[in-house]
């Protein structure tokens, strides 16, 4: 029975792309996948694609992922197709990152990271309120 899935997923040649996307372990479910491609958080060639586009081995796509503040960026190389989701190792397979989107993921981590160095560590004490407090007052 394991031998037939496997035939199966490897004579894919083409397959659509919220499902690739949800096989692969980009998004939780194909409905969340659905939803990114429809946002346009998917592109396919540069360009904005529909949900049931269907993807090749080899077709490029760019992947936008996270919050509005720590939104990541990945441009992905599509090596393998399947329809079944499996572990994370077996979903690494799938794809493959380029290395300018690499590089341009941990400059944006290196950015975001200097970025809290400006903001302190906990927050002033009772005390510690007062005293700017004082200080803001005798400034006036």
């Amino acid at each position: 029975m394991k031998n037939n899935l496997d035939n199966t997923n490897q004579a894919l040649i083409k397959i659509r792309l919220d499902k690739w996307l949800w096989a692969a372990r980009f998004y939780r479910t194909r409905t969340l996948a659905k939803q990114a491609i429809e946002s346009g958080r998917v592109h396919y060639g540069g360009s904005r694609v529909k949900t049931s586009k269907e993807i090749a081995v080899g077709d490029e796509l760019t992947i936008r992922q996270g919050s509005a503040t720590a939104m990541t960026e990945k441009t992905v190389t599509v090596e393998a197709l399947t329809a079944q989701r499996g572990n994370a190792t077996a979903a690494q397979v799938l794809y493959s990152e380029t290395e300018e989107s690499e590089e341009r993921r941990a400059y944006y981590a290196e950015q975001r990271k200097l970025a809290n160095l400006a903001r302190p560590d906990n927050k002033p004490s009772k005390k510690e309120r007062r005293d700017l407090q004082r200080f803001k007052n005798n400034q006036d």
